[in-house]
């Protein structure tokens, strides 16, 4: 099986086996299912997580990210992400494609309600910790690399301006930064 196809199959598992629980308990869900599978396997996983950190490296995801969080820096977007990609294959692969669909996700307006970030910087380690879990020692050096691509400089605009965040990501900039919300401040 591809390493892609294995990795999203570690995260459905994990979800299932804590269903409705929060990102700590999918975390460490997917690093104790990862770690009873072979250190080919965990070596793998790493490599396709960094895969998809790079894959969803763009920057309208990055101005979405600085709305729900109300900020966002290159660790938070890396947190953002890894969120993102313990929420499974279906909603990683929408979101990326259509950042401003993040809006009609229940979990995203909950967190709006709730004034709450969305970050998972656990998800990050889920293959350091199952190799460490497994073998005993932490995984070897060069086993992954990322190269992030360039960010599109069509979106090098300042974040906080709301007119251009209303033009790009309307429905996310009406659920984050509109009246109802500007009202309850």
């Amino acid at each position: 099986m591809e390493s892609r196809e294995a990795w999203w199959q570690l995260i459905e598992e994990a979800r299932a086996w804590v269903a409705g629980a929060g990102v700590e308990e999918v975390t460490g869900a997917a690093t104790r299912l990862l770690a009873d599978r072979g250190v080919g396997e965990i070596v793998a996983a790493q490599r396709e997580l960094w895969s998809l950190m790079a894959e969803s490296y763009r920057s309208p995801l990055w101005a979405a990210a600085y709305l729900i969080n109300g900020g966002c820096s290159d660790d938070g977007f890396d947190y953002f992400r890894g969120w993102l990609i313990l929420q499974g294959r279906e909603m990683f692969e929408r979101v990326v494609a259509e950042p401003d669909t993040l809006a009609r996700l229940p979990a995203v307006q909950a967190a709006a309600r709730r004034r709450e970030d969305l970050a998972g910087e656990e998800a990050l380690g889920i293959a350091w910790r199952a190799y460490l879990a497994a073998t005993g020692e932490e995984l070897p050096p060069g086993s992954f690399s990322v190269r992030y691509p360039e960010l599109d400089q069509a979106w090098n605009f300042d974040f906080d301006d709301l007119g251009e965040m209303r033009r790009r990501l309307p429905r996310l900039t009406a659920l984050y930064a509109g009246e109802e919300r500007q009202a309850s401040v």
